[in-house]
């Protein structure tokens, strides 16, 4: 197994992408400390881990992301029952459409809030054990539309240039610490969000797929397994775009 005996934090764990990392990560041998918006949700998402893999150690958070101080009392009693976090997955996040002369400044605090801020956030408390030790692995979940830009909803197309900025920030600073720091970038990718996508919009977008299907959750996971384990030891500052090429 190649998580055997590491900790991680998942944000934004409790349903698609994050849920699937979290699954695969226990499958790895890894314990999970996965954070959703609310602890109903964490608690849920949980249960459905603990059926599959009962053995395994798996536990739900609800911290605010956007708030440091919300955030760094949730890890802290989080590593004081597991341990010192070993990989933290960025992966919480919003996005939204609306076009740029009908934006508002709520609209982009909260966009950047989470998207940004929130991954601040969790990284600076994160990474304060993993300096202290001398090793970790931070991820964190981008987009195709960092590299291509979208027509409307900016502001979630900007987050992820702020998170890619981050990514190989860190990847220069902290890997001297031993830690290191990459970025998955999902394309289109069957969600709960995209499954209530009518069926005539869908087969559009997947004809302009060179791969010709749309990603699921479990493509970005297998992603985020190998950049957190040590098949990817020489592996950082890196944005590996998971997209089937739709970015093009």
């Amino acid at each position: 197994m190649r998580l055997k005996d590491k900790v991680a934090i998942i944000t934004g764990g409790s349903r698609g992408i994050g849920f699937a990392t979290a699954d695969k990560f226990l499958k790895e041998g890894a314990s999970v400390v996965l954070a959703a918006s609310s602890q109903e949700s964490a608690d849920v998402a949980v249960d459905k881990l603990k059926e599959k893999y009962p053995n395994a150690i798996v536990a739900g958070i609800s911290p605010n992301l956007a708030s440091m101080e919300s955030v760094r009392k949730a890890f802290k009693e989080a590593t004081e029952k597991y341990g010192c976090v070993d990989i933290l997955v960025n992966n919480a996040g919003i996005s939204e459409n609306t076009s740029f002369m009908d934006y508002t400044e709520e609209t982009f605090d909260k966009v950047m809030d989470l998207n940004v801020k929130g991954v601040f956030n969790t990284t600076r408390v994160a990474a304060e054990c993993m300096v202290a030790r001398g090793k970790g692995v931070i991820l964190s979940t981008s987009s195709m539309v960092s590299i291509s830009g979208q027509p409307s909803g900016f502001a979630y197309p900007a987050s992820k240039f702020a998170v890619n900025g981050l990514t190989v920030s860190l990847a220069r600073e902290l890997g001297p610490k031993g830690i290191r720091v990459n970025a998955v970038a999902p394309g289109i990718t069957e969600t709960d969000m995209m499954k209530a996508v009518p069926k005539e919009v869908i087969e559009p977008m997947i004809e302009r797929i060179p791969l010709r299907r749309l990603g699921q959750p479990e493509d970005i996971a297998n992603a985020f397994v190998f950049l957190a384990s040590d098949e990817a030891s020489y592996i950082t500052g890196v944005i590996l775009s998971v997209d089937g090429m739709a970015r093009s």
